[in-house]
């Protein structure tokens, strides 16, 4: 894997692929894992294979999936940085409602730091913004967790550039999780106001694999042939190359797929590449 690092926050050197966690833990991440032990070694498989950011969510599971993460990686290699959120509560199976109470929100996280087993939270995302508690409020409780020393930084989902900026009068905003790859490109805007601030962009859904099969007969399909690569392959090299602050998170449950997103750090693009890509 030779995707270069980045730096979160300005302090917290990450490799630009990591590993996003939501399928380890059942459809759309509820439940426990279907095969623990598989789940338990594809994590320290990525850590392997040097990944070192390892994306979660309270949400996920709900739990289950922090405490998978510290079960297999527990006490954590030096420089593996564990990424959580709040903000959204799981009533049931395939349901997600943003819940941004300041109270809740703290209560959260305590319980994240407990199940990961943690001191503090290198980065701790806002996983929506609630819209029936005023913004401000759901920044200000994150800030004084940062303040307690709970949490070193702290990351926005699926924001704009409007509510990105509102928030940064609050707090220094570290990261945004927005959804984006080569075929979903709406908050392009987004992620080059990121990359003028200095702020790490985490396109969550990296690859679309629907997307790209719709696109397979046209250029990722040319690129990748021409590479000896998948489209998926060619879709996360894309998003490496579309900007210096995209901090890759590809989910997976099998190892050999996990393998195939790590390599796709090595790819490069040629301009012809991406301007056929673009």
């Amino acid at each position: 894997m030779h995707s270069g690092t980045f730096a979160i926050g300005g302090d917290v050197a990450v490799n630009r692929i990591g590993y996003g966690a939501l399928r380890l833990t059942g459809e759309g991440g509820w439940g426990g894992p279907a095969d623990r032990d598989g789940a338990v070694r594809v994590l320290r498989r990525a850590v392997d294979l040097g990944v070192d950011l390892i994306d979660t969510a309270d949400a996920y599971g709900p739990g289950s999936n922090e405490e998978l993460i510290a079960e297999a990686l527990h006490p954590y290699p030096d420089g593996v940085v564990i990424a959580t959120k709040a903000g959204q509560c799981r009533p049931g199976p395939g349901k997600w409602v943003p819940l941004g109470r300041p109270e809740y929100l703290k209560q959260q996280a305590e319980l994240s730091l407990r199940r990961l087993r943690l001191d503090r939270i290198d980065l701790f995302q806002l996983h929506r913004i609630d819209p029936l508690v005023p913004a401000a409020e759901q920044i200000d409780a994150l800030k004084e967790l940062r303040d307690e020393g709970k949490i070193r930084h702290i990351g926005l989902s699926e924001v704009t550039i409007a509510e990105l900026e509102a928030a940064r009068t609050r707090a220094g905003i570290a990261t945004v999780q927005n959804r984006y790859n080569v075929v979903d490109r709406r908050h392009d805007a987004l992620l080059e106001h990121c990359e003028r601030a200095g702020i790490g962009f985490l396109p969550w859904h990296p690859v679309d694999q629907g997307g790209l099969a719709r696109a397979a007969g046209g250029a990722v399909r040319e690129v990748a042939d021409e590479l000896g690569a998948t489209p998926s392959q060619v879709g996360l090299a894309w998003l490496l190359h579309r900007s210096p602050s995209t901090v890759l998170i590809p989910g997976t449950a099998d190892p050999a797929h996990l393998e195939q997103n790590c390599a796709a750090g090595a790819l490069t693009l040629s301009s012809d590449q991406l301007a056929r890509l673009a």
